[in-house]
């Protein structure tokens, strides 16, 4: 079931967050993202999140910022199993057009991405970490 965040949400989906960026993003020191978790959680309640619940447990949730996906994040044990899809298919469903960014050394997620029919618009720069991302982008047909 997707539904929207809840404020007791906020610690679990927090910890999915974290945990998803430490092993996705093992190019990137653990302590630039230990160091976000209060800022994040912060922005949680503030922002426009869907989390995929099974079992009265979340699994999984996207993050928005109107047409921009801050971030689908999946926890460690249900990953590959369609959450992501399914996460993904329900904000389209909202939108008609969605952009977000992702770190060039992330293939698994830009192959994820592309596979759902966004394409890369441009390269860019993280200035936080110092590493190379791209924009994509998908719009409705």
């Amino acid at each position: 079931m997707i539904r929207k965040l809840l404020s007791e949400d906020i610690d679990r989906v927090a910890d999915i967050w974290l945990k998803t960026n430490l092993k996705a993003h093992y190019f990137i020191s653990n302590q630039y993202w230990k160091s976000n978790y209060e800022l994040v959680k912060e922005m949680m309640s503030q922002s426009e999140v869907y989390v995929f619940e099974a079992d009265k447990m979340i699994q999984g949730f996207v993050g928005l910022n109107d047409e921009y996906i801050e971030g689908i994040f999946v926890s460690d044990e249900m990953q590959s199993c369609g959450i992501g899809k399914l996460l993904l298919d329900y904000i389209k469903d909202k939108k008609v057009r969605l952009q977000l960014n992702v770190y060039q050394k992330n293939t698994r997620a830009i192959s994820f991405y592309q596979r759902e029919g966004f394409i890369i618009q441009c390269e860019g720069l993280d200035e936080a970490t110092g590493e190379k991302k791209y924009t994509m982008q998908w719009k409705q047909k």
